[in-house]
């Protein structure tokens, strides 16, 4: 077992996320925040989706995300994105294409369809760019020479429309830039990022950061949490496993054994970071084994 009185819950793994953020009674602070993350004043949020999804560990590693209505006039769906499978980018045009279909279908009138905002909270690093957040939106390509046409337009509208937009923000480069804590998002990010000494300020400073962080401790000290925590992260292990496995059936079937023994280290270092986190969280060798199928061995060489 765990000792969960010196360890705390990370903020990064999905399932805590969503039940510290749609959790009923925890509103203030996911306002603060979306008002963080988007730059907007907001009133009021509710969450549409506050339950745990019934197929929660099943193989599929089924999505813990967190829609919410902002002053009735925005859909947004955010969510903890906890393992880079390499396909954040369609995952987000799914999410926002299926917002997309629920809105039209209670609507028969596409001026009355809500602005659409989709969040993505990265623990790893995705995108070639120079900032731990980028915000999408969809753009025209410049105009071509041979379709000019002299409309008199000074500057031409870039945006197609602003009711689309997507969020990325790759907790490892804001980690790395590592600032201080001044502005509410730097705060919040510090506070997923699990770097409460970053906060002593912003604990005395912002009521919902220090909530936040007592809604945290508290769900740490509940052992029912943990086994949730472990329970979920057991499932996506499985599911990156089950992946990897195909990838690398794929290769036997049609590639060559350099190319299968290549797929077979990328796994056994994948096993090895796993068995590195579990450690740092204080899992019992036996049971880090079982999950990773490493040896006793070479689990206690990582503890070097």
């Amino acid at each position: 077992m765990i000792n969960t009185k010196m360890k705390k819950l990370p903020l990064t793994s999905d399932i805590v996320f969503k039940r510290v953020f749609s959790k009923e009674g925890n509103e203030d602070i996911l306002k603060s925040l979306l008002e963080a993350i988007l730059e907007i004043p907001i009133q009021d949020v509710v969450v549409k989706n506050p339950e745990l999804p019934r197929n929660l560990y099943d193989s599929k590693a089924s999505i813990l995300d967190v829609k919410v209505e902002i002053d009735k006039d925005i859909v947004c769906n955010i969510e903890m994105q906890v393992k880079d499978l390499g396909d954040i980018d369609k995952r987000s045009t799914y999410y926002m294409s299926r917002i997309l279909s629920d809105e039209l279908k209670k609507s028969e009138n596409y001026g009355q369809v809500k602005n659409t905002i989709v969040i993505n909270l990265l623990n790893f690093e995705f995108y070639k760019r120079n900032s731990y957040r980028s915000v999408a939106h969809m753009k025209f390509e410049r105009t071509k020479e041979n379709e000019f046409v002299d409309m008199g337009y000074k500057r031409e509208d870039e945006i197609a429309t602003q009711d689309l937009e997507m969020h990325f923000i790759e907790i490892p480069k804001f980690v790395k830039k590592n600032p201080e804590a001044n502005t509410k998002l730097e705060q919040w990010l510090w506070l997923i990022a699990g770097r409460e000494e970053k906060l002593e300020m912003a604990k005395k400073e912002n009521k919902e950061i220090r909530k936040a962080i007592d809604i945290i401790d508290e769900m740490s000290m509940n052992e029912k949490e943990w086994e949730l925590y472990w329970s979920r992260k057991f499932a996506i292990m499985d599911y990156n496993s089950g992946m990897l496995h195909a990838q690398e059936k794929g290769l036997r079937e049609g590639r060559e054994k350099g190319m299968k023994e290549g797929m077979k280290e990328g796994m056994k270092e994948g096993k090895i970071q796993d068995a590195r986190e579990l450690l740092k969280l204080g899992m019992r060798i036996e049971d880090i084994q079982k999950v990773t199928k490493l040896t006793k061995e070479e689990i206690e060489k990582l503890r070097k």
